[in-house]
This record gives structure tokens, C-alpha cells and sequence, in this order.
């Protein structure tokens, strides 16, 4: 089963992970870093099938996959 990880104070919340996602694994969150953005959370992890696009696409290296 593949796992999503994000590390909500690097997240700056620019939404490429959301949006390069095949499976819309991820979404905005209503939470918020130390900085002031809301980061990036899982909803549909279920549906994740390890592409690790939303890595490779995050500038800050917020996201690991694990497979």
C-alpha cells in the first residue's frame, strides 16, 4: 500500500502536487504552518498509486511516497 507524507512546514502551499496528481490524492488543507500557508494534506489516499509525481513537481521537497 502506497503512503503519502507531507511535511507541512516546508509546504508553501503552491499546489503543483495537487495539481499533477493523476488520482487527486491531495488537497488544501484547513490547517496552517508556522509560516501562514495551509498546507497540503492527503484526502483520498486509498487512491494513491505511488507515481510520486507530487514529489518529483514539489520545489521545497515536502512530499515523500512510500510505496
Amino acid at each position: 500500500m502506497e503512503r503519502v507524507e507531507i511535511h507541512g512546514e516546508r509546504c508553501k502551499s503552491c499546489g503543483y502536487c495537487i495539481k499533477f496528481c493523476p488520482k487527486k490524492v491531495l488537497d488544501r488543507g484547513k490547517n496552517v504552518n508556522l509560516k501562514g500557508y495551509e498546507y497540503v494534506v492527503p484526502v483520498n489516499e486509498d487512491a494513491c498509486i505511488g507515481c510520486c509525481m507530487c514529489a518529483r513537481m514539489c520545489p521545497d521537497g515536502a512530499i515523500d511516497v512510500y510505496k
